[in-house]
């Protein structure tokens, strides 16, 4: 006796169920993966903050330590708008000095830091010139200043001081003390040498929205003051 069985197909109502549980399915998977990936970008922008602060940072410091002293002149003046200070181009003898400024300045309503630097500098004629142009650069920068500056990070204010007398103190005050009201520095065209300071504290008030926000502050110290520590 031969037996037979008959094959039933699936139905219209059938088909469009599972076609909708596929559709469902695309959709939850396409939202997870969008997750994933926004939330990789994230992690990314915010490790890359990191490493342009600690970059910046670790150059701020390089800048500090570099540092040369030279007759007659500052090699380290805060105006309360821009950092100056004249360093060693590099360690090689012979390879001539270089002006660097830092400052902030607001560009499309946000804060930000930057940096710019001279060309090598060999002789007293061209470092007293690039010492007045650093000074231009952070008030009314001109479009040769523009293109030696550097971006770093996004900044709503930065402070400066100085450790002097076993104790930090602002840089503009008449009193030498943190709280006093600015007031200007003498310059050093009327004959007013400012020496290094022991120290240089570094306060930063970071923008919003980076890996790291807030205040953030960095302390630098001569190293003949660590060498005697």
């Amino acid at each position: 006796m031969r037996h037979t069985t008959s094959c039933r197909g699936f139905t219209l109502i059938e088909l469009l169920l599972a076609i909708s549980l596929m559709a469902l399915m695309t959709v939850l998977s396409w939202r997870g993966l969008d997750g994933i990936s926004r939330a990789q970008n994230r992690l990314q922008q915010q490790s890359d903050d990191v490493l342009a602060l600690q970059a910046t940072l670790g150059q701020w410091g390089a800048d500090l330590e570099a540092m040369a002293e030279q007759p007659d002149m500052p090699s380290l003046d805060w105006d309360g708008r821009a950092l100056r200070l004249v360093r060693r181009s590099s360690a090689e003898p012979g390879a001539g000095l270089r002006v660097v400024a830092w400052a902030r300045r607001s560009e499309a309503g946000r804060g930000q830091w930057l940096r710019w630097q001279s060309p090598p500098l060999l002789t007293r004629s061209a470092l007293d010139l690039a010492w007045q142009k650093a000074q231009g650069w952070a008030q009314t920068p001109s479009e040769d200043d523009l293109a030696r500056e550097v971006r770093t990070v996004a900044l709503d204010q930065w402070q400066i001081f100085y450790f002097r007398g076993n104790a930090w103190s602002n840089p503009l005050s008449s009193a030498g003390s943190a709280d006093s009201v600015p007031v200007a520095t003498p310059s050093a065209s009327a004959g007013v040498l400012a020496t290094v300071p022991d120290g240089v504290r570094l306060v930063l008030t970071l923008s919003p929205g980076q890996a790291i926000n807030g205040t953030l502050t960095r302390d630098w110290v001569r190293g003949s003051m660590r060498g005697g520590q």
